[in-house]
Formats: C-alpha cells, sequence, structure tokens
C-alpha cells in the first residue's frame, strides 16, 4: 500500500473492499485487516462502519464546496466562472469515481442523522450552483425559458451516473471529458439567447 495515512489506508481499503464485496457484506474486522491497522486505529477516526461510508463521500464533498467557493472568488464572469464550476465538478467526481460509485450505491444505509448531513451538504453546493444560473439569467447571459430545476438535473445526471459511462482507461482524459460536457450544457443554457 501507498505510503499513507491510517486514515487515508481505512478509507482505501474500504472503497476497495465495499466495490467488490458490497458495503452491506464487509465488516469492521475486514476493513481494518485489508488497511494494516487496528481497529483502535480505525475507531481514532471513524467511530461507526457508517461514519467510514459518510468520511468517503464527505473528503469529496469537502474539495467541491471549497473549489467552487474559490472559483465563485475569482470574480470572473459568470459564464467563466459556470464554466469553471462545471469543469471542476466533472474532474474531481472523475478523480474520486470509485469513492462516488461506492457513495452511491450504499447511500441508503447511512443512519437518518448521516444521510440528512449528506443531503445538507449537497444542497448547500447546489444552491451556490444554482445562484451562478440565476446570476446569469438575470444578466441575459443564460436561457430563461426552462426551469432551473430541470438544468440542474440535465447537468448533474451525467455526473451521477459516470460510473456507468465513464471509461478511465478510455481515449479521452478526465479533463477532456470535463471540457467536453460543460461544452454540450453551455450550449444548451446558451441557446437562443440574444438571438
Amino acid at each position: 500500500m501507498k505510503d499513507f495515512s491510517v486514515r487515508d489506508q481505512v478509507q482505501q481499503a474500504a472503497v476497495e473492499l465495499f466495490a467488490t464485496k458490497g458495503y452491506a457484506t464487509t465488516s469492521v474486522q475486514e476493513v481494518v485487516e485489508a488497511a494494516g491497522v487496528t481497529k483502535g486505529a480505525m475507531y481514532h477516526y471513524y467511530r461507526s462502519k457508517d461514519d467510514l461510508l459518510f468520511g468517503i463521500y464527505e473528503r469529496l464533498l469537502t474539495l467541491q464546496q471549497e473549489h467552487l467557493d474559490e472559483i465563485i472568488g475569482r470574480g470572473m464572469p459568470v459564464a467563466e466562472t459556470l464554466r469553471a464550476a462545471c469543469v471542476d465538478v466533472i474532474e474531481t467526481s472523475i478523480e474520486y469515481l470509485p469513492e462516488g460509485t461506492v457513495f452511491f450505491r450504499s447511500m441508503h444505509m447511512l443512519t437518518p442523522e448521516r444521510h440528512d448531513e449528506v443531503m445538507k451538504r449537497r444542497r448547500h453546493y447546489n444552491d451556490d450552483f444554482v445562484a451562478l444560473i440565476e446570476r446569469g439569467q438575470a444578466e441575459g447571459v443564460f436561457r430563461t425559458d426552462i426551469p432551473r430545476a430541470v438544468l440542474m438535473a440535465h447537468f448533474f445526471s451525467d455526473i451521477h451516473y459516470l460510473s456507468q459511462w465513464y471509461n478511465p482507461s478510455g481515449p479521452e482524459s478526465g479533463t477532456e471529458v470535463a471540457e467536453q460536457v460543460t461544452e454540450l450544457f453551455l450550449d444548451s443554457l446558451t441557446k437562443g439567447v440574444g438571438a
């Protein structure tokens, strides 16, 4: 195993086991054995298997929110800001594809408290993303004839199903795919504007 921290070792082992065996049928003992750590070391970072599943996705949620905050903070024109945000969320989702795949398959097994926390964090990101679309609409840059909920579903459905259509060993890099999907979305968002 790479020279990871104990936390990283546990997460990596959990992702691999949850992906191959399934979350429900993987025991904490199997995770610590695969990670090469003790239960005590794991419980220093994660109180339970549920906490571990949440932690796998929480890292990606935190990273994407930090990136979005930084992109918005640059103060670029709204179209450039949205383009950068789209490319980033796709690139990071591809970079963390195994983690996202495991999480979306097993999310329904989280405790209600953890599930609510994930929903709250995702809503925060989505609200910031929607605000960019609203700003572009107010400035006459983006179309207004399609409800924002439909626009969001159109873009994020591609991301949520990445594991079903994206091939990491395919001819396009993650960045190329991110730029292609972004162009398709932005083209649909600006169609008919100013015509």
